[in-house]
Order: C-alpha cells, then structure tokens, then sequence
C-alpha cells in the first residue's frame, strides 16, 4: 500500500507535464494532496506491524516509497518553478 500511495503522487504529477500551465489547481493536485497525506497512517501501520526479526526485508517498501517521493516531489518541484517559466 504504501508503493502504491507513492506511485499514485507520481503518477499524477507526471501527467502535469502533458497539461498546459492551469489558473487554479486540478483533480490532479488534490489527487497528489490525498495522497500524500494517506501515506502518513500507512507508513505508522507499516511500522508498527514491521517484523523487526527481519528489518532489511520488512523496510524494503519504505525504502522504494522513499526513492519514489523524492522523485514525485522533485519532479513537482521542476514543474511548478521551472517547466513553463519563460
């Protein structure tokens, strides 16, 4: 769950870059919000029902969810201050 909620924010922020610059924030944006903010009870219950006996293969999701954001949120970065600024 946790890979999919992170996906989901970079999914939606790759496909601001098939939009033309908007006004106002889309269905997109608030998707990429949901998001984000479902990932916070989600890593606590990942945490919480972690096999600590085994810590490698239990944090590998957090680990991908990790890489996946910082690419969401650099790619969000990009497109809000430097895509359509001429």
């Amino acid at each position: 769950m946790v890979v999919a909620l992170s996906f989901i924010a970079l999914i939606t922020v790759l496909t601001g870059y098939l939009q033309p610059p908007q006004p106002d924030e889309g269905a997109g944006a608030h998707i990429f919000q949901l998001s984000i903010v479902a990932l916070v009870p989600v890593i606590l219950l990942s945490l919480a029902t972690t096999n600590w006996r085994r810590p490698l293969q239990s944090m590998r999701p957090l680990a991908v969810s990790a890489a996946v954001l910082i690419g969401a949120f650099g790619a969000l970065y990009y497109l809000e201050h430097y895509r359509w600024v001429r």
